[in-house]
């Protein structure tokens, strides 16, 4: 494997030994404590540690590798990557994009300020969908999650103005705090943007009313972290006769060139308040909602100060300090728009062949183990663990990298003789367009949703696969370096995870097609969910950065988590050189995480996953081998007694 030519600043966790005192008191502070102690959360981070510090280490080489590309000393591999150097040489050329100003957002706020009434709003809803411009109905299209072999229209609820819809409850005091900082950041932009004061502060308020209009009718996290909820389908006619105010048939008609018979509201509450909140009355409060997410979503592309301002809100959601340097601003908007061309440039050069092999070959060992574990459970029926082995050995493995750039990237052409704003909206009405041209064709299995150069893992219930990005697979969670029990206790844990979302409360309600499709039977699915309940409660009101923990929006990460980690330590096991004591002790080092207050909060109220100190802590409590592997005994505060121990896989 290759290894970044970069190493972070920050402090390793290996430079700190393990605190042999807190081991049976609380094991992630006796691996992690030391690291915390000296760890330093960068101004421009919200969070420093494991995941963290591999972005930040393959940030500094794609930056110092981008550098060469720009000055030609690295020759561009493909045509995509030299419409990339174009754009990158656009969002470094900080003096250019000064001299425009924000001029090439101001007729985007024209066309908005141009409307007279919902009929002309109406008029204008398939081209503003395909420009990408806010409108309060959404439309998307998805997979059918009965059917995942053929696209469906999901039409849906606008986003929120704050994190989640819990945040508008009045005894809810981060609003207070938080509302107010949007309020200055929203007025302070449209005042770049030539509004006067007074002018723009009637349409932040006016946004703000429409925007609370709204709340009362959207999913909070927690329910919207129940994906089987998600799907209600409707008659278009239906769903249109609801909408006084536009003529979505039209709109819809007009975007994908055919009248689908039925769509899917993942939100349909919202649908049948729909009629309160887009009145004539209401009109200029949605057209100032239209100017102020405009506003928003131009930070970053026009003057540095704008770019500042822009982001006075997000660093207050998440506690950062400072704005990214102009440097990282400039490769993170350049990369934001090339993701997958920059993916297959850091899979090719940092990660190969050989190492995509080597990680395949142990996805497939550690289904391998799954399955075993499957075919010998102890509480499933004979025809639902059946079903259940048929859909691992279904199950598509990814791993490092496609084998090919998408060809949508090879659509992108970059025109130096226009703005950088100009080039960039461009880019998102050809992916707008690709997006809708999807609409009557099979559903491409092979897209990857994650670029090779990001740090994380997924499992699709839709698709029934996992995805490993090159990115992940490398120190602490997978090195040649390391033992077989520390890479189990690390990358092991992190590919059984995602099997084990494939029969989490969420994926194991869709079956080896990935179509949503109830395949257990009564009494197994009625066991699965009261081992469901119990996972809930073994982590639900845990006081965590002065708040609790949410079990029910943390139980399907939970579940994936408990099983990841049995399965990988099963698969230790079974090594020659086992150590449990080396795969323990790396399972607590890829949690390390220090982070601040704010973004601990924000995260308990929005994240499906639970706090990093606690994936690493509540589910050793119950693994019978922890326990033995450090003698850990009643009255320890790591000890948990057998009868509240949840195992599910």
């Amino acid at each position: 494997m290759r290894i970044n030519r970069f190493a972070s600043d920050a402090p390793s966790a290996d430079d700190f030994p393990v605190d042999e005192s807190l081991l049976t008191k609380d094991f992630y502070d006796a691996v992690n404590g030391k690291w915390a102690a000296q760890a330093t959360i960068p101004g421009d981070h919200a969070s420093t540690g494991g995941f963290m510090d591999l972005a930040d280490n393959i940030e500094h080489t794609l930056m110092h590798d981008f550098s060469d590309l720009l000055a030609g000393k690295l020759t561009p591999a493909n045509p995509e990557m030299a419409e990339f150097k174009k754009l990158y040489g656009m969002t470094s050329d900080f003096a250019q994009r000064e001299a425009t100003g924000t001029a090439p957002l101001k007729p985007w706020l024209a066309k908005i300020e141009a409307l007279k009434d919902f009929d002309d709003l109406s008029t204008h809803l398939a081209e503003w969908h395909r420009l990408g411009l806010p409108v309060p109905i959404g439309v998307g299209v998805e997979p059918d999650m009965k059917d995942t072999s053929q696209y469906a229209l999901y039409v849906d609820a606008p986003d929120l103005f704050l994190p989640d819809k819990t945040y508008y409850s009045k005894d809810n005091p981060a609003a207070k705090q938080l509302m107010p900082i949007f309020t200055q950041t929203a007025t302070k932009l449209l005042e770049m943007l030539g509004y006067d004061s007074a002018k723009a502060a009637e349409i932040v308020e006016q946004a703000k009313a429409f925007d609370a209009q709204i709340a009362p009718h959207v999913k909070s996290s927690e329910e919207a972290a129940d994906y089987v909820k998600i799907y209600n389908p409707r008659k278009l006619a239906d769903v249109d006769a609801k909408v006084n105010a536009l003529d979505l048939t039209a709109a819809i008609t007009d975007l994908l060139h055919d009248t689908p018979e039925t769509v899917i509201l993942p939100q349909p509450k919202f649908f049948d308040a729909v009629n309160d909140i887009l009145t004539p009355a209401n009109f200029d409060a949605v057209k100032s909602w239209m100017l102020v997410n405009t506003a928003f979503d131009a930070t970053g592309l026009l003057t540095e100060e704008y770019r500042q301002v822009g982001g006075t809100y997000s660093r207050a959601l998440s506690g950062k300090k400072e704005a990214r340097s102009q440097e990282k601003a400039a490769y993170y908007l350049a990369m934001g728009s090339f993701s997958q061309v920059v993916g297959d440039y850091y899979g090719r050069k940092y990660f190969g062949e050989a190492a995509k092999q080597d990680v395949h070959d142990m996805v497939v060992k550690m289904a391998g183990v799954y399955q075993n574990r499957l075919k010998t459970n102890d509480w499933l029926s004979q025809s639902t663990r059946e079903k259940a082995v048929v859909k691992l050995q279904k199950l598509t493995i990814k791993v490092g990298y496609p084998d090919k750039i998408d060809p949508l990237y090879a659509k992108f052409k970059v025109d130096t003789s226009k703005s950088l704003f100009d080039n960039l909206q461009g880019f998102s009405e050809i992916v707008l367009a690709d997006h809708f041209a999807h609409w009557g064709k099979p559903v491409d299995r092979d897209k990857w949703e994650m670029s090779a150069n990001t740090v994380n893992a997924y499992y699709s219930p839709t698709n029934n696969e996992i995805v490993f990005p090159a990115a992940i697979l490398q120190k602490p969670f997978y090195s040649l370096e390391q033992s077989s029990s520390a890479n189990y206790g690390g990358i092991g844990a992190v590919i059984a995870h995602e099997i084990s979302h494939a029969f989490d409360n969420n994926g194991a309600q869709f079956d080896e097609f990935g179509n949503l499709n109830n395949w257990w039977t009564d009494a197994d699915l009625s066991h699965f969910q009261d081992l469901a309940k119990s996972m809930i409660n073994e982590f639900d009101g845990i006081d965590f950065a002065g708040q609790k923990v949410n079990g029910k929006l943390t139980v399907s990460e939970n579940i994936a988590d408990a099983g990841g980690l049995s399965c990988a330590l099963e698969a230790a096991k079974s090594e020659d050189d086992v150590d449990l004591r080396a795969f323990f002790i790396n399972w607590g080092n890829v949690w390390r995480m220090k982070a601040t207050t704010e973004y601990m909060q924000l995260l308990l109220s929005i994240d499906v996953h639970a706090p990093a100190k606690l994936r690493a802590n509540v589910q050793l409590k119950n693994l019978a081998d922890f326990y033995s592997t450090f003698n850990v005994q009643p009255g320890d505060d790591m000890y948990l007694a057998p009868a509240d121990r949840v195992k599910i896989w």
